[in-house]
């Protein structure tokens, strides 16, 4: 197992070494220059050939990578060209706040969709059937911006029952502790912050955990259909064990394997910031942040969240392959 977890650890450097050489090399190719955008319209060619040699823009590009390299080695991700401020320390501030909308998000899927797919697969062929896979390829279908603005347009603006915007009411100031504002209210006694901000996590929650649960619940639905078929199941069936026992000790904790997989691959993609929900829904988060650099071509904010998500990616896939083992004893890594 160490020897497995070692390799796929020394496997990181090449992935994201290769991810920063894509990503630096499109950013300069398909994005408008940077200085034209920072010094504005009425910014004459002088100026904007001065700041482009102070920015290092006119260096050649293996030059200019070779220096992103080098920072990049020491954690350096470089300095945002608008705000002067550091990259690493600005995704490392947005981070809890893209991690705990991520983690609700995985936690709403993974129970709605096991239990939809579960359900689905023990009424093979029924009314339940039917409406929880209609119900997942809606889920599959919707975008997520839309749905989002929808659940705004229903349930903050027509029925007012819920915030829309932000992590926390403006008027209320949040402990800094972990970053996450549910456990720092938490730690802190706060019950009236921590029901604000529990408030404000649920429409983006639903929204970006719709996909995630469709998805979960289509593989569900067929990893228990396969398993429900599985000699051993007949003999749980023929010794007169009870459907709750057949179904969720034997059935349901030997599919899921490869529901594991998903909920995995899910939970990097939303960890690596979830774009389109963070941008409707005012998140501040990674994702809300590298759609602005991407308006203002600022490069250095949009390699290092990109590498961020490459990391993040990585990193949960090793854990949910290292999870096998415990899910399925037979499972053994050399």
């Amino acid at each position: 197992m160490r020897k497995y977890i070692t390799k796929r650890l020394i496997m990181l450097v090449p992935v994201l070494l290769g991810v920063s050489i894509i990503v630096f090399a499109v950013m300069r190719a398909f994005t408008a220059d940077p200085a034209a955008s920072i010094l504005g319209q009425h910014a004459t060619s002088a100026q904007i050939a001065e700041l482009r040699n102070k920015l290092g823009l006119n260096d050649p590009i293996y030059v200019q990578y070779w220096n992103y390299f080098k920072g990049m080695i020491r954690g350096d991700l470089g300095t945002s060209l608008f705000t002067q401020t550091k990259v690493t320390d600005e995704l490392l501030g947005r981070f809890p706040a893209t991690a705990e909308l991520a983690i609700s998000a995985i936690i709403f899927a993974s129970i709605f969709g096991v239990l939809v797919g579960v359900i689905s697969a023990v009424k093979k062929n029924t009314a339940l059937d039917y409406a929880g896979m209609f119900g997942a390829l809606i889920g599959v279908s919707i975008p997520i911006f839309w749905l989002g603005i929808m659940l705004i347009i229903l349930f903050g603006v027509i029925l007012g029952w819920l915030p829309v915007s932000g992590r926390l009411d403006i008027l209320m100031t949040p402990p800094k502790i972990t970053g996450f504002l549910l456990i720092d209210t938490l730690i802190t006694g706060n019950i009236d912050m921590f029901f604000d901000a529990l408030a404000h996590l649920v429409l983006p929650t639903v929204a970006l955990g719709m996909y995630s649960t469709a998805i979960i619940a289509r593989m569900t639905r067929s990893s228990v259909l396969e398993t429900l078929q599985q000699d051993y199941i007949r003999t749980a069936w023929a010794k007169g064990l009870a459907e709750k026992a057949v179904v969720i000790r034997h059935a349901l904790r030997n599919a899921l394997i490869p529901v594991a997989t998903v909920i995995g691959l899910q939970l990097g993609s939303l960890l690596g910031g979830a774009v389109l929900t963070e941008t409707v829904f005012a998140w501040p988060g990674i994702g809300k942040y590298t759609v602005d650099a991407i308006t203002k071509s600022d490069y250095p904010v949009v390699q290092g969240a990109v590498l961020l998500v490459a990391f993040i990616f990585v990193t949960v896939n090793l854990v949910v392959d290292v999870l096998y083992a415990f899910l399925d004893p037979r499972i053994k890594y050399s």
